[in-house]
Parts: C-alpha cells; structure tokens; sequence
C-alpha cells in the first residue's frame, strides 16, 4: 500500500494535448498562449491586469520593484508562511519585520499589525508594504488592512498563493479591491499548476507596466516606452535592469486546461474538508476555523494539537503518521527561526500565536484526487497517532 502525500497535482488528456499543442507551434515562448492565460486569470478573479511568470517568488520579487521598494525600506509580512514572502524584501535590499498572526486564522492579525503600526509611526519607521499571506487558501482580514494601509501609507500585496479559487466578502481572491497587486501560485501541489509558475494581479496600468518590463530584463519593444529614438524595426532598449522571469508557451498551455477545472477542484476540497471535520471532531485536536466572511481556496487542511490531551510530543505524532505513510507536512517554521534570518535580531517571544502554531500544527493530506478510503487511511492513522 503506497503513501499519501499532503498534494498532488492532477493532470488529465485535456491538459498533455494542450502542452502538446504549443510544443508543435512556432513558439516555445513569448507567444500567444501567455496573454491568453494571462486575460483567462484576469477575467476570472476581476481584475483589470495580468503579469504570468515563472514563479510566484518571482511575481513577488517584480511586485516589491514595481512599488518603489529599495534599500532602507521595511516590509512586514506573516511569519507563518514560505520564506518568499519576505525573501522578495531582501532581494530588493530592503528590511524585514514581522506581524504576529491570529489565532483562529493563523493568518496576519489585523489588530496586532495596527499596534505595530502605531509603535512604529511614533519611532518613523513605517513599512513600504505589507504583505498579507492566505494561508491554507482562507482570505486574510482584507479590508482591515487596506483601512491601515490608507490610514499609514503604506501598499499592500495579497500573497494568495494558496487562494486561487476562493472568495472574499463574497468577491474572487485576486479582484485587488483591498490591495495593489495580488500573487498566485501554480506551483504542482497549489490549487491548479503550470508546473512552475505564478502571476501578478493589480487594477493599476503603471503597475502593471513595470511589472512586465522587469519580468523581462528590463527590455521593451514599445515605441511609446522607449527613452530614445528608433534606428529600426529591430530596436529595442533596456530601460531598467530586470530579470528573465517570463512565462513558457507550455507552461501557460497547461494553465489554460487547469483553469477550466478551477471551481470543481475548490468544491472537491471543500467536500473532503467537511468530511475531516466529520471524522476527526472526537480527537483531541483544533480543527481548521473558516471566517464567515472567506471561501477558502483549502490548499492546506491544517490541525493542531491540543498537546495537553494527548500523551505524545508533537514530533512523536507526526513521526508516527509518516511511519504509517501519511505525507503530512507542517506549514510553516515561522521565518523568524532560520537561520539566515535569526541574524536579525528578532525575539521569539514577540510572537506568541505564531510560536504556539508552531508547537501545535500539522497539515493533513488534501487534493482533489484524494479518494474516501485514502482518506479514511489518514483519519485512522491520526487517531492511532493521537491517542
């Protein structure tokens, strides 16, 4: 009996004979299949512009750029989430800094940001941007952020990597009403895939613009862009010093088929969701909490344990679930314990609720094509585990 693992992507006839397709076209990149997908995701979430690159770390990295971030800026983000959330600051030579997160959400807490917020307004150390992470898919308190962000100046990126699919105050993740650039994933285990892959969303023309020149070297062929004359219909200038973080012709094919199963796939979650709430409401756990005002794009399906009722460590379940060939994860180690990032001086004890995540948590196999029985497999191994 294979193991399970905590994601896995799907790929059917639809999507090969998509990627087929561009691999007998003229073009392998900078084609017509990159727009193409760019427009579907735009049209999608509601938002009025679409930058595809190879990564969402790149994405996050371009949208840093674009807003003016530069050395000697700060930007706060979670700290219970992938390092690339805050890696895209240092890359642009800026400071990091930290936002505790709330405790039923685990994502960034709208409250404590606002005291952070009103220490470092007195101290005149503001941040450039925040960056607000979906984590699991379930939409961050979007609105009371923006509210801050207005209030202090500062701009704000969605990192909805794991939130394609999902619905805020009844609107798509990525329509960018409460931020100025929103960020998704298609990373294979993400909610749909490009096998690598990520896209920027911002209602913002200028934006948007610069976006798509840094993904690019910083080069462009647009007579309206360019500093100087033209010497012919080969010129082209670099204006900035960019980054060749372009989108492939295939890579956007396969995320063209993907998208068309995008609602089907969130809905699969959502099912099997329920049905862990079901099944694990006796054991001696915390179960995922989902905002009334959030349709979680359930990327992850994260538990914690309540340690205090349960007779094992937290590394003694979870060793035994992987015994047991249960591919559970824990995301994330908060980023303030790396050790590339223990170096700048932060305390652990400055965030409680992200340190008791960490004691606590561990993310559940969750896919679409995770089958009942699959399922019943994890649910037996948590309760030999936990008990």
């Amino acid at each position: 009996m294979g193991g399970i693992p905590y994601g896995r992507q799907e790929i059917l006839q639809p999507d090969i004979d998509a990627v087929v397709d561009v691999l007998r076209s003229d073009f392998l990149t900078q084609g017509p299949v990159v727009p193409a997908f760019e427009a579907k995701v735009a049209a999608y979430c509601g938002a009025s512009h679409a930058s595809a690159m190879n990564s969402a770390t790149s994405a996050l990295h371009v949208a840093c750029l674009a807003l003016g971030l530069k050395p000697g800026d700060w930007l706060w983000t979670t700290p219970v989430t992938f390092v690339a959330s805050s890696n895209c600051a240092l890359h642009c030579g800026a400071k990091v800094d930290f936002v505790d997160v709330d405790p039923r959400t685990y994502n960034l807490s709208p409250d404590a940001l606002e005291r952070k917020l009103r220490t470092a307004n007195a101290a005149g150390c503001l941040p450039k941007i925040v960056v607000p992470v979906h984590l699991a898919g379930q939409p961050c308190d979007m609105e009371a952020i923006y509210r801050l962000a207005r209030e202090y100046g500062f701009h704000v990126i969605e990192d909805a990597s794991h939130a394609i699919g999902g619905r805020y105050q009844g609107e798509p993740i990525g329509n960018c009403r409460y931020s100025d650039v929103t960020i998704f994933s298609f990373h294979p285990v993400k909610i749909i895939t490009t096998a690598e892959g990520g896209i920027a969303l911002t209602n913002d023309a200028g934006i948007a613009e610069r976006m798509n020149l840094l993904r690019s070297h910083g080069i462009t062929r647009e007579p309206q862009l360019m500093a100087g004359g033209s010497d012919g219909p080969w010129y082209y200038e670099q204006l900035e010093l960019g980054y060749n973080y372009r989108m492939t012709e295939v890579q956007a094919a396969l995320g063209l088929s993907q998208i068309e199963r995008l609602d089907d796939y969130v809905t699969r979650r959502h099912k099997l969701a329920r049905r862990y709430d079901d099944l694990l409401e006796d054991l001696p756990l915390t179960l995922p909490w989902q905002h009334p005002d959030g349709y979680s794009g359930l990327h992850l399906y994260i538990v914690r344990l309540n340690l205090g009722e349960i007779r094992k460590t937290h590394r003694e379940v979870f060793s035994s679930l992987r015994e047991q060939g249960i591919g559970v994860n824990l995301h994330y180690i908060p980023i303030y314990r790396q050790p590339y990032y223990e170096k700048l001086g932060l305390r652990r004890e400055d965030f409680p609720h992200a340190e008791a995540y960490y004691r606590e948590a561990i993310s559940l196999p969750m896919y679409p094509t995770l089958t009942e029985e699959e399922q019943d497999r994890v649910v037996k191994a948590l309760h030999e585990a936990a008990s």
